[in-house]
């Protein structure tokens, strides 16, 4: 009985396994031994690493948020701060009604992708565009953001290393992507535990405060710092409420990560993803309101020089001693991790978006430890580029923060309200397969669609209130970025599809008979090399010039005389170049024979190059056949060959 084996020997096809692996080299040491693609299925992870990978954003805003509330209510004055903890309660709700709407975007979707699928599969391109645009700018802006902050609570501890700061913000953004090269599993462990060692201090720094703060004895922060007013003096109006709610939106961030990145999560994916996602929003939801709380209690004041935290840390525990110190390194290290949960969406999105042909292909390939690598390169490089230009400065980064979220949410929901729509309208038992899920009839369509509905009118609210309230803040870059971005995706999925077209077998017939090969060999002089060119020009065509650039006509005289000796009969054209330029007459040269091609008639350009013994002796070269090949790369008609010849 012939085996699958000898059929595919029957028809030509082979298949091997290729035996090469990987050799041990610096990249092992740095980021960890190559993984093979079949330890993939091993690379999940449980809820409780889930928790600390993607949830790690979401649950850090929590040491910023309250801030970025009372630094706008502060230009009303401190009596406007009791207007914080009812603009929290609002943000609170808000977040429930977000995290009900992912959650059902989970479940429906649980090969991930969160907004962008969502969008793609429901309200079409251009809105999967924008969402994708939106979550890529605010995974970004997550990781300046997050980092400055933490780099901050820092320097409140440690005024002198205030200076330092954008070194320092730079490093630890490259030191997080370095864990994260290494994989999901192994940054994942690497994370857990300072993200629970945070979770446990703040849980006892809100748990004892407000015990003091019931029992009557909290009392007031001690030395606050003076009260910078960056805008100026205005009366309580809605518009400083609103502004206000915006910059504490912040704290709403990070909470659709865990829809992107629900492959990342071990089987029933959905499920631990879900129940992930209603931890993470509980902890979030309970920490704010209470840091919110005491915050007001005690009279914090939001400042550069010293953040919330340290301010109610030190009151709480009454000095800046061990406990103190423990919350400060707690949420600097929660800050600085909170970047994790981009660099584990960011390269995931990008992936989702490159497969689809809106972003390099290149972005779409695991690298050698099974993690996206070029997108967590790319992610750290840009998010270093703003730390410099906007001097890891908080206050300054937030007003371009969070509108890209809530714009992705908005999106997301619309598309899931529209996507139960479709769902009430089947018949039972109908089925419709889309790209992203499948769609079956389920009795509660109504009840989803008006969840999501909600959310999607709550967050597109947001979004309108963030762009009029921080408009002259900065957010009008953000609104100018996105449709940017939307264009720079377009314009790549344009190439992709025009190329796909181009490329495409479909009505092709049979390829083209070449009926004339001619070979040009560029030479320098008559030596091995040129005759190893020489040589394999023969093996194609019995058409071959050799075509030699004269500068010196001494020189040229001397390659003449070689070549009659060594040229095997072939033509040789010598190009006197009074302007001692060699490219230039060379390109003249081939142009004039390409313009006389006939059809069907291929020129091949076969350049001979040497190839000295050791690398760095290529410096001390000219590289002209990289050059040629570089400037007859969009010919037509023409083939650019090198013959490499070693030496030594």
């Amino acid at each position: 009985m012939e085996t699958i084996e000898d059929e595919e020997q029957s028809t030509g096809i082979l298949r091997r396994t290729a035996e090469y692996q990987p050799p041990r080299s610096w990249r092992t040491w740095l980021i960890g031994r190559p993984l093979p693609t079949a330890d993939a299925a091993h690379q999940t992870i449980g809820k409780a690493v889930g928790l600390a990978i993607f949830s790690s954003d979401a649950l850090s805003s929590t040491a910023y948020a309250t801030q970025e509330i009372l630094v706008v209510l502060g230009a009303a004055g401190v009596a406007a701060f009791t207007f914080a903890f009812p603009i929290s309660l609002a943000i609170v709700m808000l977040l429930v009604i977000v995290m009900l709407s992912y959650e059902q975007t989970i479940h429906a979707y649980p090969g991930g992708g969160g907004a962008y699928i969502v969008a793609r599969d429901n309200l079409g391109e251009l809105p999967a565009q924008t969402a994708g645009a939106a979550l890529l700018t605010d995974y970004i802006l997550t990781v300046a953001v997050s980092v400055s902050s933490g780099v901050a609570q820092i320097t409140s501890a440690f005024p002198a290393l205030f200076s330092h700061r954008v070194h320092l913000s730079v490093g630890l953004v490259f030191l997080v992507m370095l864990v994260n090269l290494r994989g999901v599993r192994e940054s994942g462990a690497i994370f857990a535990a300072p993200t629970y060692f945070f979770l446990g201090t703040m849980s006892l720094t809100v748990g004892f405060g407000l015990f003091r703060y019931l029992a009557g004895g909290l009392g007031s922060v001690v030395n606050p710092p003076a009260l910078e007013v960056t805008h100026a003096a205005q009366a309580v109006t809605p518009f400083l409420i609103l502004h206000a709610f915006s910059s504490g939106t912040a704290a709403l961030t990070g909470v659709e990560a865990i829809s992107n990145g629900i492959t990342a999560f071990k089987e029933p994916r959905s499920r631990n993803a879900g129940i992930t996602l209603l931890w993470m929003s509980a902890i979030l939801g309970t920490l704010f309101l209470g840091i919110t709380l005491l915050a007001g209690s005690i009279g914090a004041i939001p400042s550069e020089k010293e953040t919330v935290i340290s301010q109610l840390a030190r009151t709480v525990y009454q000095g800046q001693g061990l406990l103190y110190l423990s919350v400060i390194a707690a949420t600097t290290l929660i800050l600085i991790l909170a970047t994790n949960t981009s660099f584990a969406g960011f390269p995931r999105l990008s992936a989702i978006l490159a497969a689809d042909g809106f972003l390099p292909r290149q972005l779409a390939f695991r690298g050698s430890r099974l993690v996206y690598s070029r997108g967590i390169v790319a992610l750290a490089l840009i998010a270093s580029v703003l730390i410099v230009i906007f001097q890891a400065s908080v206050t300054a980064l937030i007003p371009l923060y969070a509108i890209g979220v809530f714009l992705s949410f908005t999106l997301s929901q619309a598309g899931m309200a529209h996507r139960w729509w479709k769902v009430g309208h089947l018949r039972p038992g109908q089925e419709i397969v889309e790209r992203g899920s499948t769609l079956r009839y389920q009795p509660g369509w109504m009840q989803k669609m008006l969840i999501n509905g909600l959310g999607s009118f709550s967050t597109a609210v947001v979004v309108l209130v963030f762009a009029i309230t921080k408009f002259a803040d900065g957010a009008w870059i953000v609104l100018f970025l996105i449709p940017t971005l939307v264009a720079f995706l377009s314009s790549i999925h344009h190439h992709y599809r025009n190329l796909a077209s181009d490329l495409s077998m479909e009505h092709y017939g049979e390829p083209p008979h070449i009926a004339r090969h001619r070979v040009i060999i560029p030479i320098s002089a008559v030596h091995r090399g040129t005759l190893a060119a020489l040589h394999y020009a023969h093996s194609l065509s019995h058409d071959v010039t050799a075509v030699f650039v004269s500068m010196d006509p001494a020189e040229a005289e001397k390659v003449r005389q070689k070549w009659e000796l060594w040229g095997d009969g072939v033509r040789l054209v010598i190009l006197d170049s009074p302007y001692r330029l060699l490219l230039e007459p060379l390109l003249s040269y081939i142009e004039e024979i390409s313009s006389q091609r006939q059809p069907n008639e291929i020129i091949t350009i076969i350049v001979p190059q040497f190839i000295p013994r050791r690398w760095w002796n290529n410096l001390l070269h000219t590289h002209a056949a990289m050059l040629l090949r570089l400037a007859l790369l969009f010919k037509p008609g023409i083939v650019i060959t090198d013959v490499p010849y070693q030496v030594g």
